[in-house]
Formats: structure tokens, sequence, C-alpha cells
């Protein structure tokens, strides 16, 4: 017994201890299933309600101390402010640690509920409730939802991916292990078929009742929209909101509402251009996403391994972005190709008939060149062929060794004649110095394509004799030149690559006159994915279709740091063990492998290894046909859309009907996988294609030996490769996979033990022969580990790289979003004003340079120096940064208070008289320089008596700065990381450098940042007329001369109406004399003399004007300002 086996029976593998500990949490949801299953349908929603509570409950002080807080926020000193934000961010973590422990309290409970309702939905057609409001929004919006009375009929049959599905599925104990392994944020490792979807409800769930949000992550919208339309109905009958991404566009009022529901479903790429998006937005009610809470990734190893450094780019046009040198030099570059694919054949037929003879220094001589034409054209199908002939790969090594020994002091023997080498395993092209000159043929300057020693052609210039300005000149001339030239080799390199590494229909396809990116896994077309550094446009040239313009970055980021984020992070799949280390050293993810609910009873045979691609591809058809005439459905894998089409055409030949899947026919994916398990169907597919949908058998093909597997070649990741095994023996269906090899295949070439090769030939194997044994399939997976190994490697170095930008991006967007939402802006100017003051005291309290700080202080914070000259050069750096921190402060305070007094009575005014019509109103405020329209809500504005005007000013600037400054930053760090490739030359660590220029490249881009924003919130003011005591007269008689007018349109209008008056009068006395005088018929009273009294006018009740309402004479004036003037 060795030592690692003693230690696994002593402490049990990875996986007895991963059951051992999820085992007590499957046992609790059992215990507690029975109690949940004898509740009606309404007492299990009003449990979940109760859940719902108790889990707010849980963190309801903290969340009050939290409002407490932020509440008097406002009112607090900018230098307070700082503390209290410190006490939010701890109890917001506090707040987030106790949901965790809640949600592990209640647990089984909600497993137990979500485990229930799918049975209810399996085992009833109806399921009815009492209907609540969500109930009867859902049933305006669903059909499987309808109310009648004061219930509401859930239906267990719906639309699901463009077709009707019955719920018919309840969980097994295996997928409550699976469900545990996620909410603790871990990876759980299930077979296919084993209901990765259905597993996924279960933490989903759990952490929805949060209100937090959960985000599911698909590989594409076809899954996404599935999915959320599959098993939503389940999260809504307990009054969950369920919505997708990929159903909405981009910015919309759909997406915004997509990401406040408890649960969103959607694509990968989606999720991070959203945030991206978010980091662009202008306004707070721009912004889609919430918080980073907890996401689960559904085939999490191609989203966080095979995607994830795959930059997520949001670009624009740059100047002159058309000028580009592509096209210009991709004649050169054919010229130099076609003459290299010359001489290699060349070489090759001299190899082969110098290696035929029988002497030994003529054999030598004709391995020589053999190696010589590997070295210049690896990739010839000529080569290839030969290299699997018998003894011939092994006599080529044996020379490869002599050339690479003493640090391949010798290799330029073999490299000399050629005009460039290539090196297949690193992806790399080298012109030599013959390549060079043909490039140059028809160039006057021979140094035309040849990158200038810099460093020593900068050393030289320091000796030179001459003026400051003179060897200024000189170097600014040479710099010129080595950006220039580094331009030009880099397009040579990059149509080098084109043409010698990368194939048409096996990396990229073109359609459509554009060349698309095909991804190696899962044979889809990445659409709107572009190579980087100028490769993509390199291969435009190459095919001629149109080279796309150059562009600048906007925003980016890799899946990989998008997805590093979130608070939890979990992700299922049925291939990541392979992986386990990576997952591990990234994301900090724990991969656990769930047992499956029934024994696998797929036979895995071993790998069948012929010489040539030609032997093994008549195999694989002869396979075909004797596992058609049985009644098994075939799934033929391959790595490439050329081999998927070369075996549609031998099969066409055949007359074996099949379907196809790859990159050009992507579209009908579904339709192809659902059909793929039917007797007798063969379907061709690249390896991961179909990912996602089972394929399931019907009895006669389980009868029959159920779905056969055949890859026709091993990928370079065993992950691969078990995924495609993994489509067949789904849930214990019998089925089967083999593996056809061949010695010229990239993994066998590249990587393989040469032992298989010196087998074949001592066993003196003959042209369609097979070699198969488990020993050799070992052998071959020892291969891949290499291949596996090397690309981790390239994988972590690319991590660095983009570590390094992570860390930038974080600071600039957690900036950027305080400035936003206006909340900490403050703060932030505040911090701002502090780092300016400090790097303005470093930057002359050595020098003592009294005149230049002056200036300096004019200029940025726009006051005078705050201390003598004496009391300058007495200071030293701290004591210098701090003085003029206290001095800037107090001088910003004044100004932001000023602005604030200016803008208040005009404010004051447009509020009381016209708030009813305004919502916003736009300020303008200048620095001297450009004029800022700052829009800020009246209503705000005028209950913080302005305040909110400073803080919108505050945020306008903070915005533009930053954005400005970030855009160059990354087109800065672009220009960077294709420079650096260049220290190799110089024998230096292009990433040392990359991360010591970037460091300096960004504390430059801060600091530049913090004095521009500086610059214009001290010199920011209301802009406010100055009137000349000529004007103030003019405006002062004008003003008298309308209220001259004004009191004699009041007279006139009073003298009117008294007229007016007098008319109504003298023809109501007219009116009363028609009739009968009866004056005669009354009695008169004594004591009262016998005159005839007057008769009494009626007294009119006229509607009087009040000062503040509008003046009758439609002015549009106030009466106390217009005819009511004076009164």
């Amino acid at each position: 017994m060795g030592f690692n086996d003693f230690l696994t029976k002593l402490f049990g593998n990875k996986s007895q201890r991963d059951l051992k500990e999820i085992t007590p949490y499957v046992e609790k949801i059992k215990a507690v299933y029975p109690s949940i299953k004898e509740l009606s349908n309404d007492e299990l929603r009003a449990k979940v309600d109760e859940i719902k509570q108790r889990i707010q409950d849980y963190v309801a002080d903290e969340r009050a101390k939290v409002n407490e807080l932020r509440s008097g926020i406002d009112n607090k000193e900018l230098e307070e402010r700082e503390a209290i934000w410190t006490e939010v961010d701890k109890i917001e973590k506090q707040i987030t640690d106790k949901m965790e422990v809640v949600l592990e309290e209640v647990l089984p409970e909600v497993f137990a509920i979500m485990k229930d309702t799918a049975r209810r939905f399996a085992e009833n057609t109806e399921v009815v409730v009492t209907a609540n409001d969500f109930d009867r929004d859902l049933a305006t919006r669903f059909d499987f939802v309808r109310i009648e009375g004061d219930k509401a009929i859930y239906a267990n049959h719906w639309m699901a991916g463009g077709s009707e599905i019955t719920w018919n599925m309840v969980h097994y104990d295996v997928q409550l292990f699976g469900g545990v392994v996620l909410h603790k944020g871990k990876i759980a490792e299930m077979a296919t078929g084993e209901g990765k979807t259905l597993v996924a409800t279960l933490p989903v769930f759990l952490n929805a009742l949060t209100r937090n949000g959960v985000h599911v992550v698909t590989v594409n919208d076809y899954l996404s929209k599935r999915d959320s339309e599959w098993m939503g109905p389940l999260y809504m009958f307990h009054g969950l909101s369920v919505d997708c991404i990929d159903k909405h566009q981009p910015n919309s009022e759909g997406r915004r509402r997509a990401y406040n529901a408890d649960i969103t479903f959607g694509t990968n790429n989606e999720f991070g251009f959203d945030y991206l998006r978010d980091n662009m937005a202008t306004s707070p009610k721009d912004l889609v996403q919430r918080q980073h809470n907890y996401a689960i990734v559904d085939e999490v190893d191609s989203v966080l391994i095979d995607d994830a450094r795959t930059p997520l780019i949001i670009s624009g046009p740059v100047p002159r972005g058309e000028e580009q040198l592509f096209e210009a030099f991709r004649p050169n570059v054919e010229v130099v190709y076609n003459a290299q694919k010359d001489l290699c054949q060349k070489l090759l037929i001299e190899a082969k008939k110098k290696m035929a003879s029988d002497d030994p220094k003529v054999v030598e001589e004709g391995t020589i060149q053999l190696y010589r034409a590997y070295k210049g054209l690896p990739k010839s199908k000529a080569l290839i062929k030969y290299l699997s002939e018998p003894g011939v790969k092994a006599q080529m090594l044996k020379t490869e060794e002599y050339f690479m020994s003493e640090n391949m002091r010798h290799m330029h023997e073999a490299t000399d004649e050629l005009f460039l080498v290539i090196d297949e395993k690193n992806n790399s092209v080298e012109l030599t110095d013959k390549g060079i000159d043909l490039l140059s043929r028809n160039v006057e300057d021979p140094q035309f394509f040849i990158l200038p020693d810099i460093a020593t052609e900068l050393s030289q210039l320091d000796h030179m004799e001459g003026t400051d300005e003179e060897k200024q000149a000189k170097k600014d001339e040479l710099l010129t030149n080595y950006s220039i030239k580094s331009e030009r080799v880099h397009t040579i390199n990059q149509l080098l690559k084109a043409y010698t590494l990368f194939e048409k229909d096996d990396e990229y396809v073109v359609m459509d006159n554009k060349v698309m990116i095909v991804d190696e896994q899962t044979g889809r077309i990445m659409d709107g994915r572009r190579y980087s550094d100028g490769l993509h446009q390199a291969i435009e040239a190459k095919e001629r279709v149109k080279v796309e313009a150059a562009t600048q970055t906007f925003a980016t980021i890799t899946l990989q740091n998008y997805f590093r984020m979130y608070h939890k992070l979990s992700g299922m799949t049925g291939t990541a063990e392979t992986e386990a280390g990576e997952f591990w050293d990234i994301y900090k993810l724990d991969v656990v492998v769930i047992p499956t609910n029934r024994p696998i009873a797929r036979i895995d045979m071993n790998d069948r290894i012929y010489k040539t691609k030609r032997e093994k591809y008549n195999a694989v058809i002869e396979e075909i046909v004797k596992l058609t005439e049985a009644g098994r459905p075939v799934l033929v894998g391959t790595t490439s859309v050329e081999i998927s089409e070369l075996l549609s055409r031998m099969l066409t030949l055949r007359k074996i009907k099949h379907n196809v899947l790859n990159a050009k026919l992507h579209q009908k994916e579904a339709e192809i996988v659902a059909l793929a398990g039917q007797s007798s169907t063969v379907t061709i597919a690249t390896n991961m294609a179909g990912r996602g949908t089972d394929i399931k058998l019907s009895p006669e093909v389980r009868a029959a030996g159920g779905l056969a597997i055949i890859g026709t070649e091993r990928h370079e990741s065993r992950r691969v490769d078990r995924q495609l095994r993994g489509r067949a023996g789904r849930q214990g269906d019998p089925g089967s996979s083999v593996f056809f090899v061949s010695l010229e295949d990239d993994l066998m070439r590249l990587f393989a033990s040469e032992k298989i090769a010196n087998l074949m030939d001592k066993l003196g194997f003959k042209e369609g022969e097979v070699l198969e044994h488990s020993m050799l399939s070992k052998s071959v997976e020892r291969a891949q580990k290499k291949v596996e190994e090397n690309n981790f490697g390239i994988r972590k170095r690319l991590l660095e790289y983009d570590d390094v930008m992570n860390s930038q991006r974080n600071v600039v967007y957690t900036r950027r979003r305080h400035a936003l939402m206006g909340e900490r802006i403050g703060l932030d100017v505040l911090n701002t004003i502090y780092d300016t003051a400090i790097a303005i005291g470093e930057q002359y309290a050595d020098s003592m340079d009294y005149e230049g700080v002056k200036m300096e202080l004019y200029k940025t914070f726009a006051m005078e120096a705050p201390m003598s000259e004496e009391d300058f050069k007495s200071m030293k750096a701290d004591k210098l940064g701090d003085a003029l921190f206290n001095a800037a402060l107090a001088a910003y305070k004044q100004r932001m208070e000023r602005m604030a007094q200016v803008a208040q009575p005009v404010i004051k005014q447009v509020f009381e008289n016209q708030g009813a019509m305004y919502e916003n109103i736009m300020i303008p405020i200048t620095d001297g320089k450009r004029m800022y329209n700052v829009s800020c809500n009246l209503k705000e504005a005028y209950e913080t008596e302005s305040k909110a005007i400073v803080k919108a000013f505050q945020k306008s600037v903070v915005l533009h700065t930053i954005d400005d400054a970030w855009k160059e930053h990354l087109r800065e760090m672009d220009e960077l990381r294709h420079s650096v490739q260049n220290a190799s030359y110089e024998h230096k660590d292009p990433l040392l450098i990359y991360k010591l220029e970037s460091y300096n490249l960004f504390k430059d881009m801060v600091d530049t940042m913090n004095r521009k924003t500086v610059a214009i919130l001290m010199r920011g003011q209301i802009p406010v007329r100055e009137v000349s005591e000529e004007e103030r007269k003019q405006i002062e008689a004008r003003r008298a001369a309308m209220q001259a007018r004004a009191v004699a349109q009041q007279t006139a209008a009073i003298q009117a109406a008294a007229e007016a008056r007098q008319q109504r009068i003298q023809i109501e006395r007219a009116q009363e004399e028609e009739h009968e005088d009866m004056s005669k018929y009354r009695t008169e009273k004594p004591g009262l003399d016998n005159e005839k009294s007057a008769p009494q006018e009626p007294v009119r009740a006229e509607k009087r004007v009040g000062r503040n309402d509008p003046c009758p004479c439609g002015s549009g004036k106030k009466y106390k300002n217009c005819h009511g003037q004076g009164l």
C-alpha cells in the first residue's frame, strides 16, 4: 500500500469528506419534509411569507442604524463624514454576514418547501390557492395562472423555450446534496442528465427570500430564456418575481425591471456588459444593476475557464482609426509566406530522398533538412503525414536534441536558411535575417522593419555634445522613430501569425464578408468578439474582407474579474474536477463531486490509435455504419468546423443520413439535439455543442444499447472529452463512448509520448491497423495533462496582467459610483483637495521654490499662498501639505456657500411662483473657461437652500473629469500592453515592466484628474452680470416710465369702470319709469317732510381682486406688481 493510499484509507478521499460535511443538512431537510407535506397550499405560502419576515427581522436593528446614520450625514461637516461612512460600510458588512447565518437556519425548511412545491405541481394538473395582488398581476401576464373569484389557479403546464412543458420533476436526495453545495458558494459537479437546472431551484429560492437579488448565469440566451420560463412558475407561486435580461434591450426600462426582480436569468456576456454600461451612466436613473449579491453560474467551466480571460469591451472610434497598415503590408508578408512555403516543400522533398539513403551521413543531412522544414512550417499536411511514418519522427527528435542543447547554441544553423521560424506550442512567429531582407526588398531603407536598440541610442545621446535643446530634439526624434517602427513591426508580426497559425474554418469562419471567431469548445460563433492587439484586422486583411477601423476602449472587464465581485458565487457543471486547482487559485471555489442518482451504465472503451488521419476517418465511418445498422443513435464529436464538414462529405458519399451541428449551423442547435436520440440517427457536432439540452432516448434505443459517442480526436483538455462522453449514460441509460486518435492529430504531434510512435514502429504496424490498450489511453491523458498545465501557466500570466488593470478599475469605478449617486460626493471632493494639496506640498517642499508654489496655487486652487516665503522655506513636506489643505478647504467652502447664496433668491422665486410647472431647473455654472449647465431638482434645491445645486455641480465636474481621464488612461494602457512585449528582445520581463509603467501611468492619471477637478470646483460660480452706473440709470428710468404708464392705465381703467356703472344706473332708472308710479298710494308718516325721497340704488357686490391674484388687464403679472402697485 502506497503512502497516498494509506492516507486515503485513514482520512477518506475528498469526495467522502465533502459528503460527510453535507449529509447532516440533507438529513435535516428529510426530517422536516413530512411536516411541510401536511400543509395546505395556502399554509405552505403563508410559511414562506413567515420565513421572509423572519429574515428581514433578523437584520432589522442594523438596517435601522444604517438609515439613522445616512439620514443625518448631509448636516455634518465634510471632515466628520468619513467616520460615519466607515461605520455605515462596517454595519452593511455585518448585515451581509448575518443574512448568511439566518439563511443557514432556515435552509432545511426552505429546501423542503421547494421540493414539496415541485411535488404538488407534478401530482396535480391545477394547484388552487387564495388569490393575492401578486397572483392577480401574474394572471394578466401569464397563461398558467387564472383568477376565479377569490381563488388563484396555477396550471402545471406552461410554455418554456418555445414549446409547452408539463411539470413532472421532484428533487432526488442527491439533488438536495447539490443544492446545499451551491448555497455554500462551491461548485457542484453533477453528471449529465442529473438535473442541474432543477438542483439550482433550491439555493436560488433560498437566497431570493432576502430580496437582495439572485443572478442565474447561462452560456447562451436560449438557455437563459428557457430556464427562466421553465423554473419561473415555482418561484412565482411563492410571490417571488422572475425575469430574464436577454428578453429586453440594453439600458431599457424592461432590463431595469429584470434586475430589480428577486431572481434574474441572463447570459454571462450581458451581465458583464451591463456592468460596464452602468459605469458609463451619467444619471442614477440610467443604472440597471443592483448590488452583486449571489450568482449561480451554469456550465461554470465554460464561463470561468474558457471565456474568463476574454475581455468584454465597449469601444468607440478613434481619430484616424481607418489609417491602418495591415492592407498596405499584406503583399510584403504574402511574398515571405509563399517563399517560406516553397522552401519548406523543397526541403521536405530533399529530406525524403536523403533519409531513404543507406549512407548515415546523407541520412543525417536529410534529418537536418526535415527539422528545418518542421521549424519553418509545422502545420504542413505533407510534413505531418511523413512524420507519421515508422521511425521518422524519432530521428527528427534526436536532431532537435542537438540543436536545443547548450542553451540552443546551434539553433541558428537550422534556422538561418529559413525566412521565418514558427513555434507552434508558444503560438509565436519570428522573422530571420533572410526574411527581413526579403520583406525589405522593395524598400529603400534596409532598417525599415527593424526595431532600433532604443536603450543604447538614448545612452549614446546622453554623452553627445550639444545644448540641452538639441539633445531633447534628438531624443524626441529617436522616440518618434521608435514609435512608428514599433507599430510597423507589430503589424508585420500579426500578419505573419494570421498566415501561419490561424486557419479558416478551424479557428474562425468567414460569413457575410466578416471574420467570425469560433468557440473551440462549443463550436458556436462568438458574435461580437474580436481577437485583440490587431490580430483580427490582420486576419481580415488576409481573407480580403473589409478591415474594420481601429477602435478606442471606453470600458473593459474580463468575465473572470466581473464574477469575482459577487458576495457569493457558485457554479454547476458536469466537468469541473480536472480544473479544480484553477477554480481554487483564482476564484477560491471548491469543487464537490455529487454522486449520481443511478449508477452510470455507459461503457467507456479504450482509445483506438491509428497512424494517419485518413485511416482514422475511414475507421470512424465504418464504426458509424455498424452502429446505425444495430439501430443505435450516434453522436460524432469533432474539434473543428473543417473536420465536421469532411466527415459530412464522407457520410454523404456512403448515403448515410445525418445532421451537422457546427458554427455555421448553430441556429438549429436545439432542434438537432432533440432529434439526436432517435434510432439510427447520426449527429455530427463539435465537442461541446448542444450543452444544456439533454439527449433523451426511447425504450427501443435503450434496448439496442443506447447512445453511442464517437470522438474523432482527443481535445487538448480532458474536461472537453469528458463532456462529450457525458452526453451518453444519462440517468442510468445504457451507452458507449470511444475516441479515435491518429499520430497526425495536433495533441499527439505536439505533446504525446514518443513511446507510442516507437511501439508502432517496432511492432511493424501496417496502414489501417489499430493500436488499442488502456496503457495507451493513459499515455494520451498524460499528454493532455501537459497541455492543461501549459495552458494554466499562460492563463495565470494573463491573469497577472488583468489584475493590474482590475485594481485600477476598482478605484476609478468606486469613485465614479460615489459621484453618480451623490451620497459620498462631499467626502470624495474633500479627499481630492487633500491629495492635491499633499502632492503640491511634496512637489515644491524640497526645491524651496516659493514662486513656483505660488503659481501652482493660483493655477490649481485659485488662491494666494497662505504663508510667507520665510514660513514656506521652514516647512517640511507634510506640514506644507496640511497648511495648503486647510487654506484650500476654507476657500472651497466659502466658494460653495457663495454659489448657494447667489442661487437661492432665484430658486425661491421660481419655486414659489412656478413650482407646480417645473420639476428640474438648469443652472449655468462657469469656471471661466467653459459653461456647465447643471440640472437639479427644483424642490430639493428649495428645501436645502440651494445646497443641492452645489452637490449637482460637484457630481457633474467629477463625472466629467473621471470619464475623460479614464478613457485616455485605457488608451495609454493598450499602447503599453503592445509596447512592453518588445522588452523580451532586451531580455527583460514584459510583465514586470508592465506593472511598473502601469503604476506610474495610473498615479499620473489620478494626480491629473485631481488637479483638474479641484481647479474647476475652486473657480465655479454662477455668472451674475455686473451693471454699470449709466446702465443702472437707464434701467431706473425705464422702471419709472413703466410705473407711470401703469398708474395712467389704472386711472383710465377706474374711470372707464365708473362710466360703465353710471350707464347701467341710467338704464335701470329708464326701465323703472315705464311702470305705474305707486307712490301716490303710499301713506306718509307724520314728522317727515313731504319731499319726494330719492329712490334706493341697488348695491352690487363686485368680486375684489387680491394683491397676489393675476392682474385683470391680462399682462400675466400679479395685481400688486401691475395695476395694484401702491394700492
